[in-house]
């Protein structure tokens, strides 16, 4: 006759066992803890120093103020456009003027590096971890790094060239289609 397999919750539990199973639970608990947390290490948050580390690596001040030139003729062509077709009286041109060093002051203010560092710092905090910072601070205070910033611009500038050239037929081909469209006499309505 067979007897019964017993199974391991009937069997009695021994105080050792009972202490190396408490023993053995309570590891695999640390190192579930530490699996979970591990990520969380990994991807610290870089500091602001880190942050600041990279902004300076990257010239990211220089960069913002030669754009801040460029702002401000894209907003006096706007007001140049605004004003083209009307005649200002000197007080209209006066209130005009008062506007546009307004507008200046306004956008300088807005732009400057003291006001947007602390933006810069929050969002690279929040969207690169402090192995992405670092690693990209290291590659910006690099010979190649320097390299890149210093050719980018010029980089910048022939893309749009090209991009110019590549879109100018199109564009032409476009103008000819409207021109056909408006220079079409206008059909008839039907009553």
């Amino acid at each position: 006759m067979l007897r019964p397999v017993p199974r391991l919750q009937d069997a009695p539990m021994t105080p050792t066992a009972f202490i190396s199973a408490r023993r053995h639970a309570r590891r695999l608990l640390v190192l579930l803890v530490l699996a979970l947390a591990a990520p969380v290490a990994w991807a610290q948050a870089p500091s602001d120093a880190d942050v600041n580390r990279l902004l300076a690596a990257s010239r990211a001040q220089t960069m913002l103020d030669t754009m801040l030139p460029q702002i401000e003729a894209m907003q006096q062509q706007q007001f140049a456009q605004l004003t083209a077709q009307r005649q200002l009286d000197a007080d209209q041109q006066a209130q005009l003027q008062r506007i546009q060093d307004r507008t200046r002051q306004t956008v300088r203010k807005a732009l400057s590096w003291s006001e947007l560092r602390p933006m810069y710092v929050d969002l690279y905090k929040r969207s690169f971890s402090r192995e992405d910072v670092i690693a990209m601070a290291e590659f910006y205070e690099s010979s190649a790094g320097q390299s890149l910033l210093d050719k980018t611009p010029a980089l910048t500038q022939n893309l749009m060239g090209a991009i110019q050239q590549k879109m100018l037929p199109l564009f032409t081909d476009l103008q000819k289609d409207l021109e056909k469209i408006v220079n079409e006499p206008a059909a008839a309505q039907k009553p």
